[in-house]
């Protein structure tokens, strides 16, 4: 039986485990990632396991996430970051240079190799042919050292493309469409492959496109074949060297197919509050638009920034609409502003930010009260755009152009019909200048560290308890996610001070958890979060299970949960149970005091566990399913103690 690529590239980076759906199996990891939203802790917890260097081929510090410089902190972390990659080993992309995902794809992605990164985008490498994972920056600290990663081996889900895409209809309206099929949530052990007919129809950064919002669907990854498209790609950008072919075999098998005729697909957009809730944009037309951006790692390539423009020139943006456009990469940007693009796209109107995340995680260009913006990003969580208020619906860059241009959702198709639609020629060589990617320094013992007063360490946790004694400090419902827990927007500069973030865990649940929590902690009293479907979905920031450890979280009880999320509890040392009769969510309440007996014990033997409640002794069942490793970790109270442990360290 031949293999897919999944299987091959896995199964040649196997170094724990056996294949298998479901078998616990550890991978090499050759490439790491960080951003500096996430990277800081990454960096603190790489020095506090004791490594003296990065042991992978490549990895890469990116500045992308807090380039609003409001206050020392940002600029501070900044700072670390690249002192901290000039000790250990990394490279540093400079702020100015890029969005992490689409610079890594232009500069350093190889076909056939393992990336992880501290961003649960990092599957945007899968357009260019490597398994790209996102996972929390602990993890990710672990594979710089030389760990392994954990994972369960997973089930392969094949979408078989076929025709072509017509004009209008966009790679953005591919993913919604699989969102539309897939959902998302169900979906954490799977790994989506793309093949067919209509592969070699899709550029290296259409494919990125889709497998960056594919992160959406909850996968663990997406991953496009290696072929002739792709070494164009790498040889434009001076790597031909790196290229490698990777197709499936003729004979592999797959735990699903799902086939999607691109000539048969329409625009589409995904509505508020949630990437999965798509409608073809004939059916939202005529709805009032006051914003539309252009960017994030979504939608911010070559093609993506060309098209824009092609489609501005000469025209004015409607005058009730802001619009704003976010190159993902100084490469393109400097390409742009020297063939005359970027002057079509200032004279229309737009304004020009900068080549960072931004708008994406709401840090910049917050809409109005009760706005709606239309944008090219992969996600529209409630108040994720800095405004609670605000409806944010995702859609290709045709369609967000057509928005800023007639004020109201427009399906291109139908607003531009008198245009031909623009030919995007691809330059056969790039600009190639990586001044902004500071190499690591050749003598470590020169560099010195530089830590601001808002960076601290990483918080310690303490051994699992035999008996989780403790509170239901919260009653969460379906599909909440790292930004319901953890905000992002103005709170992201205090990355790296854990005692101020997490005053604003589930700030907008509910403002007085962060001090009930910790008030419970100083008393004894272990905090127990419950929630139901779905729980931890969206970004892959660990803090959300960081900062409710620092409050003394000692439990999560959830209907069901996301693998990322799932796994920095573990790595902290709380928790993940879930419900064994679902009904049963129904029954906890927000305050109900909690014990789980044994839990100790329990844990270690692989038993389940039990919850009762101290009012009326009701009493409910949870499983929890852990590997040895994770139990290990559990019981230790995370993964960093529990590395000390096998060290010997204190």
């Amino acid at each position: 039986m031949g293999k897919n690529i999944v299987q091959k590239i896995l199964d040649g980076h196997l170094v724990s485990g056996a294949p298998g759906a479901g078998n616990a199996v550890g991978i090499k990891i050759d490439q790491t990632l960080t951003q500096d939203a996430t990277g800081t802790m990454a960096y603190l917890q790489f020095e506090a396991l004791g490594f003296d260097r990065v042991k992978t081929e490549l990895s890469v510090s990116y500045v992308d996430h807090n380039t609003v410089q409001d206050g020392f902190e940002n600029a501070d972390d900044h700072k670390y970051l690249e002192t901290v990659a000039a000790k250990y080993g990394v490279l540093f992309s400079k702020p100015g240079n890029g969005i992490c995902h689409q610079v890594h794809l232009e500069r350093f992605g190889k076909p056939g190799k393992t990336l992880l990164g501290s961003d649960s985008h990092t599957p945007t490498g899968g357009g260019i042919g490597m398994i790209a994972i996102g996972a929390g920056g602990l993890d990710v600290a672990v594979a710089m050292g030389g760990g392994a990663f954990n994972l369960s081996y997973p089930r392969v889900v094949k979408v078989e493309l076929t025709g072509a895409l017509r004009p209008w209809v966009s790679a953005k309206d591919v993913i919604l469409a699989l969102l539309e099929i897939l959902g998302t949530k169900g979906n954490a052990d799977s790994i989506v492959e793309y093949g067919g007919t209509a592969v070699n129809e899709l550029s290296v950064p259409e494919r990125a496109t889709i497998t960056n919002m594919g992160a959406e669907l909850g996968v663990i990854t997406s991953v496009f074949p290696s072929d002739d498209k792709t070494r164009s790609f790498l040889k434009a950008q001076g790597r031909e060297g790196d290229f490698a072919a990777l197709a499936a075999d003729a004979d592999a098998s797959y735990d699903r197919v799902i086939e999607i005729d691109l000539s048969k697909l329409s625009a589409r957009a995904a509505c508020p509050h949630s990437p999965g809730n798509v409608k073809k944009l004939s059916e939202l037309s005529g709805i009032k638009v006051d914003q539309a951006l252009v960017g994030s790692c979504t939608n911010a390539s070559y093609r993506d920034i060309m098209l824009t423009a092609a489609l501005l020139k000469g025209r004015k943006v409607s005058p009730s609409v802001s619009l704003g456009v976010a190159v993902g990469s100084r490469q393109v940007l400097e390409t742009v502003s020297r063939n005359g693009a970027l002057a079509d796209i200032v004279s229309a109107g737009a304004r020009i930010l900068e080549s960072a995340c931004g708008f994406c995680i709401g840090n910049s260009a917050a809409p109005r009260t009760d706005a709606v913006s239309v944008r090219t990003s992969n996600r529209n969580f409630f108040g994720r755009s800095g405004t609670p208020s605000a409806q944010v619906y995702l859609a290709s860059p045709e369609a967000a152009v057509a928005a800023a241009l007639s004020g109201e959702i427009r399906d291109p198709q139908e607003f531009f019909a008198n245009q031909e639609y623009p030919q995007i020629a691809v330059p056969d060589n790039f600009i190639i200048d990586d001044s902004m990617i500071l190499k690591p320094s050749a003598d470590p013992s020169k560099v010195t560290i530089v830590r601001g007063p808002n960076i601290g360490d990483p918080p310690s946790n303490e051994a699992c308890p035999n008996n989780i004694d403790g509170r239901v400090t919260i009653k969460v419902g379906d599909k909440i996610t790292t930004d319901h827990i953890m905000p992002a927007g103005s709170r992201l500069k205090y990355r790296s001070n854990i005692k101020k973030y997490a005053e604003f865990v589930f700030e907008r649940e509910d403002p007085t958890f962060s001090k009930r929590a910790l008030n419970n902690k100083e008393k004894g009293v272990h905090n127990i979060i419950v929630a139901g479907e779905s729980y931890g979905q969206g970004s892959s920031r660990e803090h959300a299970a960081i900062c409710p450890m620092y409050l003394g979280v000692k439990a999560v009880i959830a209907v069901s949960m996301e693998r990322i999320h799932r796994a920095n509890l573990v790595n902290f040392g709380i928790i993940p149970a879930l419900f064994e009769n679902a009904a049963d969510y129904a029954k906890l309440s927000g305050g109900d005091e909690l014990t789980i007996y044994d839990a100790r014990n329990r844990i270690n033997n692989g038993d389940p566990l039990t919850a009762v409640r101290k009012s009326d002794g009701l009493s409910i069942n949870l499983k929890v399913e852990l590997t040895d490793r994770e139990k290990e970790m559990i019981l230790a109270g995370g993964l960093i103690n529990r590395c000390r442990e096998s060290a010997g360290m204190p």
